[in-house]
């Protein structure tokens, strides 16, 4: 098979400078001698390394934009695709890849890693290689993350470690496979999805993301709702409740909704399923217009929001988007 890397930046690559971790390190040295160790084929592999390269921490819309760029230029030239990436962003780009890149018709599989590649420490090759035995795999289809052992639907997945090697977890799905000998498939972990032809690039929006805590007051909501965002992800208590006995809170989330502004109830949850008005505390948010995630993680979310706001979605449509899977991204359950 012929694969694609695309090298984004992150800790992978990093190298020690006097103000801390840094892009540095020879990844394409690096990479072929792996190759090289494993009696790999290195013709049949090509590498792109973005410029500038960044710490994923930096990442934006337009980092997005330019992985898929890359890809799209490769499609016909690779089989499988595998893309070298930050972790402290990367459930948000491998989501955000997965809605844009649904006609892609090849793998493309993310991963990185913990510790920098020159660390005896590191988990580098472990996950590159598994990335690759992936993407080689001719069993993933869609985008896909590999990460300490374990792979995942890049839409279902989010950080949950900062240092453990097994730092990403699927919490509503769990993973597709995990490695061994042989590697152990689970049997249902996909989903399908709807798709989206002929997308428009990512740009960037103004999304709010809130936190509800106990004892947030309406003031307080609604300057963090002023002047208005372009769309509002509030996350929510357990099934999607908010705080509906602080005085004027709700009506500040319907004044927002009156004025255009879609605002998507998630949860603080790690698994969770957002059921509006299944408790009375969430019902008149429901009632006013307010979105559901269903079982959606908060990265998949808001790269959905940035992704609809992209298309130029708006109104009823947006609202009924985000409710539909797009690609794989939300169970068909957790709309009902």
């Amino acid at each position: 098979m012929r694969i694609h890397i695309t090298y984004t930046g992150g800790t992978i690559g990093m190298i020690d400078s006097p103000n801390g971790l840094v892009p540095g390190a020879d990844m394409r040295g690096w990479l072929l001698r792996l190759l090289e160790d494993a009696h790999m084929d290195s013709s049949l592999f090509s590498f792109t390394e973005l410029n500038p390269l960044i710490d994923s921490s930096n990442a934006t819309p337009a980092n997005w934009q330019t992985m898929i760029d890359d890809l799209n230029a490769h499609r016909d030239e690779a089989d499988a695709f595998v893309v070298l990436h930050g972790t402290d962003t990367m459930s948000y780009s491998s989501a955000a890849l997965s809605y844009a890149l649904t006609d892609f018709g090849k793998p493309i599989i993310f991963t990185g890693s913990q510790h920098p590649l020159g660390k005896i420490e590191s988990d580098a090759t472990a996950n590159v290689t598994g990335a690759l035995n992936a993407a080689m795999s001719a069993r993933m289809h869609g985008v896909g993350l590999f990460f300490g052992h374990h792979l995942f639907a890049g839409n279902r997945v989010s950080k949950s470690s900062s240092w453990a090697f097994e730092g990403f977890s699927a919490p509503s799905t769990g993973p597709l496979a995990r490695t061994g000998t042989p590697w152990h498939w689970y049997a249902g972990a996909t989903l399908a999805g709807e798709g989206w032809k002929n997308p428009k690039p990512y740009t960037r929006h103004d999304v709010a993301v809130i936190d509800m805590v106990p004892g947030i007051t309406a003031a307080r909501l609604e300057a963090m709702l002023t002047p208005r965002p372009e769309a509002a992800i509030l996350r929510a208590y357990g099934v999607g409740d908010v705080p509906s006995d602080e005085p004027g809170l709700t009506d500040v989330i319907a004044d927002a909704l009156h004025d255009g502004v879609p605002v998507i109830i998630a949860s603080q949850c790690q698994q969770a399923e957002v059921l509006l008005g299944h408790y009375e505390v969430s019902d008149a948010i429901a009632r006013a217009g307010a979105i559901g995630s269903g079982d959606m993680t908060l990265e998949a979310a808001y790269a959905k929001v940035m992704f609809l706001l992209s298309q130029g979605v708006e109104g009823k449509d947006f609202a009924d988007w985000m409710t539909r899977s797009i690609a794989g991204e939300i169970s068909p359950a957790s709309t009902l």
